[in-house]
C-alpha cells in the first residue's frame, strides 16, 4: 500500500510539472508567433539597431549591432565623444572617455560569459532548448496593471532572468535580469514597450527603458552588411 501511494506522488508530481513545462513552452511559441514566427528570425544574421537616450540631461546616440555568434558592437556618443562596448566569443573591450579612459581596455573573465548571450541575434528565447537554456513558468506578477506572465529563463551560461510576457499581446514587457559586475551581483530591470513591425515581418521593440534612461529605437537593419574588422578595439 505505502509503495503505491509513494508511486501515486511520484506520477502526480511528474504530471505536474510536465504540465508546468508544457505551459511555459505554449507561452514561449506564443511568443515566438507574436514576434515574427522561428522561420523569419532564424534568417537573421545581423542586426542593427540605431537610437539616441537621455541621461541626466545629456543627449546620447547609440547603434548596437549584432552579428550572430561572431560578435556584438555598442557605439556609444556623448559629450562630443565615440566610446564603445565589443564581446565576441573570445574576449571584449570596454572604451568609454566621457568616462575619463584614455585607452580600450578589456574585459573581465566573468562580465564576458556574462554578455555571452548578447551575440545571439535571435535572443534567447527562439530555440532556447537547443541552445541550452531552460524556462519555468513561475506564475503571474503585476507589470504597471498587466497581470504579465512570469518566466525564469537560466541561460547556459547560468545567468537568470526573469521574463514577464503581456498574455495580450504575447509581447515580452519586462526583463529582470541579475547580472554579475566586477565580482558582485546585481539586478538590473529593462522595460520594453511600443512593438512594431520591421519589412521582413520581426516585431522588436522600440522603447528600452533602463535603470539610467529610456532609450527610443529610431531605426533598424536586418542582415546588413556586418565587417567583422569592427569587433576589434580601436581608439
Amino acid at each position: 500500500m505505502k509503495k503505491f501511494l509513494l508511486s501515486i506522488i511520484a506520477v502526480t508530481a511528474v504530471s505536474f510539472v510536465f504540465a508546468q513545462e508544457q505551459t511555459a513552452d505554449q507561452i514561449v511559441s506564443k511568443y515566438v508567433e507574436a514576434i515574427g514566427g522561428a522561420e523569419a528570425w532564424n534568417k537573421v544574421n545581423s542586426i542593427v539597431m540605431t537610437g539616441s537616450m537621455k541621461v541626466q540631461g545629456t543627449d546620447i546616440g547609440m547603434v548596437s549591432t549584432v552579428l550572430n555568434k561572431k560578435g556584438m558592437r555598442q557605439d556609444i556618443t556623448a559629450m562630443g565623444m565615440n566610446g564603445y562596448q565589443i564581446v565576441t566569443p573570445t574576449t571584449g573591450w570596454n572604451f568609454m572617455p566621457f568616462q575619463g579612459q584614455k585607452e580600450p581596455e578589456p574585459i573581465t573573465a566573468d562580465d564576458l560569459k556574462e554578455s555571452q548571450e548578447q551575440l545571439d541575434a535571435q535572443g534567447n528565447l527562439i530555440g532556447y532548448k537547443e541552445k541550452g537554456h531552460t524556462i519555468e513558468l513561475v506564475g503571474k506578477d503585476d507589470v504597471d496593471g498587466v497581470d504579465a506572465f512570469k518566466l525564469k529563463e537560466t541561460l547556459k551560461s547560468g545567468k537568470v532572468e526573469t521574463i514577464y510576457i503581456d498574455p495580450s499581446t504575447y509581447y515580452v514587457i519586462r526583463v529582470v535580469a541579475k547580472q554579475k559586475a566586477n565580482g558582485q551581483e546585481q539586478e538590473v530591470t529593462t522595460d520594453l514597450s511600443n512593438y512594431q513591425k520591421t519589412p521582413e515581418g520581426l516585431s522588436v521593440p522600440m522603447s528600452i527603458k533602463l535603470p539610467f534612461g529610456e532609450m527610443t529605437i529610431t531605426k533598424i537593419e536586418v542582415n546588413k552588411d556586418v565587417d567583422e574588422k569592427m569587433f576589434a578595439p580601436s581608439k
